[in-house]
């Protein structure tokens, strides 16, 4: 028998534990709308330490999946709660053994942590911009501003790739060297005018050819409008060369996670 069942007359019982998502400063038991974790969609709700309250949902004992739906369920809940507090997200597929174990291994035990991290969260949130660029815009504006790539390519047009392998990989390389420059003069570019609204900025790798920035950004939400405001101003200027993919305000994932361990 698995910790997560136990057996009773009417056969095998599933054992109620508590999925995490965040914690907030709240001293009032809550409830909210959004339905929590897993396929019972239990009520989420408040678990209490003097003026710290986790965020919860009743969830057996089980390692929750990854995947889209489940990721989507544990975002909602967040976003709900965000609306009307400020947020430390718990590490996605967090399970509590029961209310007990919350209350003293996390909420008592890292009290003095927990407000710390809540007071470095006060009144802000987390804004999210990826920028990408038109493949075929860019590719003409680095052959246009370097001679010697304009050279090599006009040089192997007509030419069999079979007898022109090294031109042709000797040509990929300048390109890719040209992308590199001008990635960062792009990426500084956006990033200047948000810089200065921004409390911290998270830089996320770059994944794709195409992509010119993926950041996180810590804002006051007094500043947000402001922000949106320089966002705009950005894909007015540079609108022709890229897309931009913005949103927020979202938990600060990229800036607070907790990582709770019920083993220590």
């Amino acid at each position: 028998m698995t910790v997560a069942e136990r057996t009773g007359a009417a056969g095998p019982e599933v054992a109620t534990a508590k999925y995490l998502y965040c914690v907030i400063q709240c001293p009032e038991p809550r409830q909210f709308a959004t339905r929590g974790m897993g396929e019972r969609g239990d009520v989420v709700h408040t678990v209490h330490f003097e003026d710290l309250a986790a965020v919860v949902s009743d969830s057996p004992v089980v390692e929750y999946e990854s995947d889209r739906r489940n990721l989507m369920a544990h975002t909602l809940v967040l976003e709900e709660v965000l609306k009307q507090w400020d947020l430390l997200p718990v590490r996605f597929g967090t399970v509590a053994p029961d209310v007990a174990t919350i209350e003293e291994r996390l909420l008592k035990r890292r009290f003095g942590e927990l407000h710390e991290l809540l007071h470095g969260m006060t009144g802000r949130v987390e804004l999210g911009l990826k920028a990408f660029w038109y493949e075929q815009a860019i590719f003409e504006e680095i052959v246009s501003e370097d001679p010697a790539i304009r050279k090599i390519r006009d040089a192997l047009a007509g030419r069999r790739p079979e007898e022109s392998y090294y031109e042709r990989l000797h040509l990929g390389e300048l390109v890719e060297q040209a992308m590199w420059r001008k990635r960062d003069q792009d990426a500084e570019r956006i990033r200047a005018p948000l810089r200065e609204l921004a409390i911290e900025i998270r830089d996320k790798k770059v994944v794709t050819d195409r992509m010119v920035l993926s950041a996180a950004f810590l804002v006051e939400r007094a500043r947000q409008p402001a922000f949106d405001a320089a966002v705009q101003k950005l894909d007015a200027e540079m609108g022709q060369r890229l897309i931009f993919r913005y949103v927020g305000p979202v938990p600060p994932y990229n800036f607070v996670s907790i990582v709770v361990s019920w083993k220590d």
